[in-house]
């Protein structure tokens, strides 16, 4: 069966403003500030691998693999941004945009399974009390709070509403509280030699890790199933146009999603009321869905009202 579909001009109304732009500055900032996050957490969790292993601080053992996942994870962020800048092809008409989404999905995993591997680890050091040199404790954990304090400002200057930037700040946030969590319990172990402090603020910071792998997770996931973004409701966007577009006689068959955070899609139909120009009527629900929902990716089709 042959399939008319007349776009701009044709009867059946089809209008789509598709904009591709070139990297944004954003993205282009973001890229930059994840990789050097990247490159400071890589070499300092070595610092801290070799200071767990001297002192036998569950603490700093915990926070040095948190730290080599957070390096994956700021590296996977950084491809996320770096494909995200490559244009549109054939075989991709959206481009790579969407891949730093699935990247915050991945580190949000990271995150929740991290936190467990902590709980575990801190509960058996319960069961079983191991010594730890709080004095080494002491001197690496303080060099890994600044190094993650620069990290976190670093990544906490960049675009607070791109999800993948966000997934990437969790990280290295767990990373610092890791490092106030060892300072305290240095200053525990070498004061009192209560040996049990280690595990126990080791589960308080999973707790905290926890925190921001749920959130990353389930917002990321909102996205790659394609659900409606926050502030695009159907309901509303029916009720705005019917009720400020003249020529509108009825607005169905609206779908909203979200190619990344910063990105919404829109179609719909609209059904024109009896002398209403399709054309100017397309537009105007175009100026209107841009104006009131910031939708500037839309795809509008415009039918004459059944005789």
């Amino acid at each position: 069966m042959a399939h008319d579909h007349s776009h701009a001009h044709g009867h059946d109304g089809h209008g789509h403003a598709h904009h591709h732009h070139a990297p944004s500055v954003d993205t282009a900032d973001a890229r930059k500030r994840v990789a050097f996050a990247a490159l400071l957490t890589f070499l300092f969790m070595i610092a801290e691998v070799v200071g767990g292993v001297i002192s036998g601080s569950l603490a700093l053992l915990a926070d040095a693999a948190h730290m080599l996942t957070d390096a994956g994870s700021l590296a996977l962020a950084w491809l996320g941004f770096k494909l995200a800048e490559r244009p549109a092809d054939d075989q991709r008409s959206f481009g790579w945009a969407r891949f730093k989404i699935l990247a915050a999905f991945v580190n949000g995993i990271a995150l929740l399974v991290l936190a467990a591997w902590i709980v575990v680890e801190a509960i058996q050091r319960l069961i079983t009390p191991e010594p730890v040199m709080g004095n080494v404790l002491m001197g690496v954990a303080v060099a890994g709070l600044l190094v993650n304090i620069i990290a976190f400002f670093l990544l906490h200057g960049g675009d607070q509403e791109d999800l993948n930037l966000q997934g990437a700040l969790w990280h290295v946030a767990g990373d610092l509280l890791g490092s106030v969590a060892a300072i305290a319990a240095a200053v525990v172990i070498m004061t009192t030699g209560w040996m049990p402090i280690d595990p126990l603020l080791s589960i308080l910071v999973a707790a905290l890790i926890v925190i921001g792998g749920v959130r990353i997770t389930l917002q990321s996931a909102h996205i790659l199933i394609e659900g409606v973004p926050s502030g695009l409701e159907p309901a509303d966007i029916k009720a705005d146009l019917e009720a400020h577009l003249d020529g509108a006689l009825s607005v169905d068959h609206i779908h909203a999603w979200a190619l990344t955070e910063q990105k919404p899609l829109v179609t719909l139909d609209v059904t024109a009321r009896d002398g209403a120009c399709l054309d100017a009527l397309r537009q105007a629900v175009k100026d209107r869905l841009a104006e009131k929902f910031n939708v500037t990716h839309s795809t509008v089709e415009v039918r004459k009202p059944v005789q």
